[in-house]
């Protein structure tokens, strides 16, 4: 399984928003920005928390693939 913030990062950019307001407005730490920068899992409550402070849904801001063929 792999996973991928781009989605996010092109909302960020498109409301002019950076990274470290982002992790304040949603209240995660450094560490699951730093996860999330090196397309690494995090917890569902850390998505939510993003989703809510971006008003947007789950699927607007991580994209999961499956490696199996």
């Amino acid at each position: 399984m792999t996973v991928s913030y781009n989605k996010l990062w092109k909302i960020l950019i498109d409301r002019n928003i950076n990274k470290t307001q982002m992790r304040l407005m949603a209240g995660i730490s450094t560490n699951v920005l730093a996860k999330m920068g090196r397309n690494e899992t995090i917890s569902m409550d850390s998505l939510c928390k993003i989703a809510e402070a971006l008003h947007c849904g789950l699927d607007d801001i991580v994209e999961i693939s499956s490696t199996k063929k």
